[in-house]
């Protein structure tokens, strides 16, 4: 198995003296036979690798194998290993013949697919987290070095069986930059520490950020949200436990609370609010606007709030006569967020009146001279300003959609109401 010799300059401080040599990847080996002398001599199948704790760079102690249905594990001995082959694992035969020794763990020692794969790694200087999709390995003369985590997308498809799909960018970590928080936490956390400088947080999913929060405690908790900005904080927030949800309100400085709430939408402020201390709440509040404090306050009092109260005013709409190009460029520059972005309402230019919906996909798929109301939808399914929030749970159970524009009497858009403000807070 060949590598470039580009990706060899991304291993700094290889040990002197390694000579010949070639990379694999964890994922390729997982599941590799194991064969004693010959390839009719199977003892069974590659269930991890045990790596010692080493500096530059971890190096193997052994193949571990697991069998299941109640037979013990079992250990072979690095030493033990003749050759890696595309089909099989080649080792000599245990020495005391039969088995070979039981697995019993020693301290120092991290195990690839029990303690790395699909773990979470928290940076701890830059705050950024990453997922380790898969483990790159150096063999040379006889030595297996973990040099690099992969958390490619590459990695992902290798991890899963489908590394036949490839072109997608590689994102090797150099295991440099990568320690287990303590050799402890190796065995007993689903956490690893990366040394790297900060990243983009902004392109990490929120529910992912979320929970590498509520596995920290304390300043390490505090140092990670700190790092995100305003809008990015809120969502992750959001998408938090109460208990973390809680922890983080009690640490933040006023203006940087303010900044925070001022991302969130009414029905995500009341949701937020439920799980705060009523000291807390009170202070929070004392940071938004009267008129928002009003429609809060109402949400929370009774489930009688209505959908005046809950609306956002985050859409996009243009006339029936727009064009489809003309819309997709206005969104390119926009800079609006997704969530803003599932529908573009088609609305009378003077009177606010709503005349249909164009789904975004059919927008990507339609040519770019087609105007908005050749392809809208109408009737829209919408909400009146005077419906309660069971009303509003009950349009968004029967026709699923990601949003609902709220009209008045005269069927003019008022704004908009979001599946995920509505069903969380259900």
């Amino acid at each position: 198995m060949g590598t470039p010799p580009s990706l060899m300059q991304r291993v700094p401080d290889l040990p002197p003296g390694i000579g010949s040599y070639r990379f694999l990847y964890f994922s390729d080996l997982m599941k590799r036979p194991v064969c004693a002398g010959k390839i009719r001599d199977r003892v069974g199948r590659l269930t991890d690798l045990v790596f010692a704790l080493k500096e530059p760079y971890p190096e193997v102690v052994g193949i571990y194998l697991e069998h299941g249905w109640g037979k013990p594990t079992e250990i072979i001995p690095w030493d033990r290993v003749l050759r890696i082959e595309d089909d099989a694992i080649f080792v000599l035969p245990s020495e005391q013949g039969g088995s070979y020794p039981p697995f019993a763990d020693q301290p120092g020692w991290i195990m690839l697919d029990t303690h790395l794969m699909g773990r979470t790694i928290l940076d701890m200087d830059g705050r950024r987290t990453e997922v380790v999709n898969d483990v790159h390995l150096l063999e040379a003369k006889g030595r297996l070095l973990l040099i690099h985590v992969d958390s490619s997308f590459n990695g992902f498809l290798r991890r899963w069986g489908l590394g036949r799909i490839q072109g997608f960018k590689e994102d090797l970590i150099s295991w440099k930059y990568v320690q287990p928080l303590s050799l402890e936490d190796a065995t007993i956390t689903d956490k690893v520490s990366l040394s790297v400088t900060r990243k983009q947080l902004k392109e990490l999913p929120s529910e992912d950020l979320a929970d590498a929060l509520e596995e920290l405690t304390g300043n390490e908790q505090e140092a990670l949200f700190s790092a995100l900005d305003s809008e990015k904080a809120a969502d992750t927030l959001l998408e938090a436990e109460p208990r973390a949800q809680r922890q983080l309100i009690a640490n933040l400085r006023k203006e940087r609370a303010r900044q925070i709430l001022g991302e969130m939408t009414i029905p995500q402020l009341a949701n937020l609010f439920t799980v705060l201390p009523h000291d807390d709440t009170t202070e929070m509040m004392g940071l938004l606007p009267d008129e928002s404090v009003r429609r809060i306050k109402t949400i929370l009092a009774a489930r009688e709030a209505k959908a005046s109260d809950l609306l956002s005013g985050e859409f996009v709409s243009f006339p029936k006569e727009a064009k489809v190009r003309e819309v997709l460029e206005y969104i390119r520059r926009s800079g609006l967020e997704p969530h803003h972005l599932s529908y573009a309402y088609v609305v009378a230019p003077e009177s606010k009146l709503l005349q249909g919906v164009v789904d975004l996909r059919e927008l990507l798929l339609a040519g770019d001279e087609i105007t908005l109301g050749e392809i809208m939808a109408f009737p829209v399914v919408s909400a009146e300003q005077d419906d309660t929030q069971e009303d509003l749970e009950q349009i968004f159970a029967k026709y699923h959609y990601r949003m609902i524009p709220v009209v008045d009497a005269q069927d003019r858009i008022l704004g908009v109401i979001r599946y995920k403000d509505i069903m969380k807070t259900a």
